[in-house]
């Protein structure tokens, strides 16, 4: 019978994968062996892949410029970085050396922007997009930065009154682009987005306050959607929704020139994940260039804002399984070293699911199990994969360590777990390491932030 771990991952999927292989009896991401991670750095880990990053942004680049090639597209594309992703300095460095630019969603991005702008790693002719609701210390900033000479710099207009805000911190001239409010997917609880301005609307908000404005250009439409990049008729119909409005303001609007389709490109959540990257990009190009072409006007310059896909397949979680509790006849809890509503919120919050796989045993028989974290919260479990409901792991036994890895956690998970501030039910933070390769080729490992202390958290409660 095929009863081991290893029987069960190659009967359910096609393994090993680009990024998984089993070496040593142990698995091996991009060529890491996990096992001497844990050896090395000891569990619970987080750690970051740095080379996914620019692997994945090279990629996108590609896809376009063959996309654009096959279209006979005239306009240009601009890979943006959305900043909300994941903030972090390597995360930025890294991105910023494939010739990218840059979405902000708040007055402290801009501060970022300041900082590596006097590195020399953002230049003058970098593009800024500044979407989200702009506060008064976020329209400072951008008026900072509109003042000291950088001419790419585009807010992205959100409401009616945020450009008579803007102009009352800069004299000079600038550009603007404006966020459509999309209507959602049924599914969702609410009908239109409450981010941008609606889209029988945009055109009259154009003669209002751009049109006769000397100071300000529009140069870009925004258009974004919850659900993201998808094939199927609601995201084609927005599309089109979004192509109409673009096409009837630009033949008022000489000035209009980009359209921003935003970010939501999926990353992969399972060992089953299918999705075709090259025909979405192929299709999106043709549909604008279609619709441009049938209504005489210029195509657009593509803009987009990748964040999840930059960043999420370059980060890692690793567990070690502490203890397994049998509650009842059927459920068997596998206890890890540490706790998912911390260190990988979205799992709790929005029941995300992340690959999972073991580290080591593979050769030992599986068995069905529930993962359950340290805090006391009744919440803190993770239950079943993505493509399966279930979870299947080498069966536990009190003198094997078994480790687990969750495994394409790079967007989201530190900033909306509080990365260095307060844990549910004071669980640490775990070590945070950053894998690179050097000059040769070769891995190299550092940790960038040492497990989270005691006396960090007193500090913030104030003892």
């Amino acid at each position: 019978m095929n009863t081991k771990y290893i029987d069960l991952i190659d009967q359910t999927y096609f393994f090993p994968t680009e990024e998984f292989k089993l070496e040593d009896k142990t698995l091996h991401f991009h060529d890491i062996d996990l096992m001497e991670l844990v050896e090395q750095y000891g569990s619970p880990l987080k750690f970051t892949y740095l080379p996914k990053i620019s692997d994945n942004i090279q990629r996108a680049q590609k896809w376009f410029h063959n996309a654009f090639a096959k279209a006979d597209y005239k306009g240009k594309y601009y890979y943006c970085y959305c900043t909300k992703s994941s903030h972090f300095k390597h995360v930025l460095d890294t991105a910023l050396s494939n010739d990218i630019h840059i979405e902000t969603s708040s007055a402290f991005d801009i501060d970022i922007i300041k900082s590596l702008k006097s590195q020399g790693k953002i230049k003058d002719d970098t593009f800024i997009i500044s979407n989200g609701f702009k506060r008064e210390k976020y329209i400072d900033n951008i008026g900072d930065l509109i003042n000291s000479g950088h001419k790419n710099c585009i807010p992205i207009i959100d409401n009616y009154e945020e450009l008579d805000l803007l102009t009352n911190v800069t004299n000079k001239k600038f550009l603007v682009g404006i966020r459509i409010a999309s209507e959602e997917e049924p599914k969702f609880e609410f009908y239109t987005s409450r981010l941008g301005i609606g889209y029988k609307n945009i055109t009259a908000f154009y003669k209002n306050q751009i049109q006769n404005n000397k100071q300000v250009s529009l140069k870009m439409l925004h258009f974004f959607i919850n659900t993201g990049i998808r094939d199927n008729a609601y995201y084609w119909n927005e599309l089109h929704k979004c192509l109409k409005v673009y096409v009837n303001l630009k033949k008022i609007c000489p000035s209009l020139d980009s359209l921003n389709i935003g970010g939501g490109f999926p990353i992969k959540n399972s060992l089953a994940f299918d999705f075709d990257y090259e025909y979405m990009i192929n299709e999106i190009v043709s549909q604008i260039k279609l619709v441009c072409d049938e209504a005489e006007v210029d195509v657009p310059h593509i803009f987009t804002e990748f964040g999840s896909f930059t960043v999420g397949e370059s980060g890692g979680a690793i567990y070690k399984v502490l203890y397994q509790k049998q509650q009842n006849d059927r459920e068997k809890w596998n206890m890890i070293n540490s706790s998912f509503i911390t260190t990988l919120p979205d799992s709790w919050a929005i029941s995300k699911r992340f690959i999972m796989l073991a580290l080591n045993r593979w050769n030992d028989e599986y068995e069905r199990v529930l993962l359950g974290g340290l805090t006391c919260d009744s919440d803190d479990y993770y239950n079943s994969e993505q493509n399966i409901n279930a979870i299947y792991l080498p069966k536990y036994h009190k003198d094997k360590d078994l480790y687990i890895g969750f495994f394409n956690t790079g967007a989201y998970q530190e900033t909306i777990g509080g990365y260095g501030g307060l844990q549910h039910c004071l669980i640490p933070a775990p070590k945070h390491i950053l894998i690179d390769k050097d000059e040769k080729g070769n891995i190299t490992t550092q940790v960038f932030k040492e497990q989270q202390t005691s006396e960090q958290m007193l500090g913030i409660l104030g003892y």
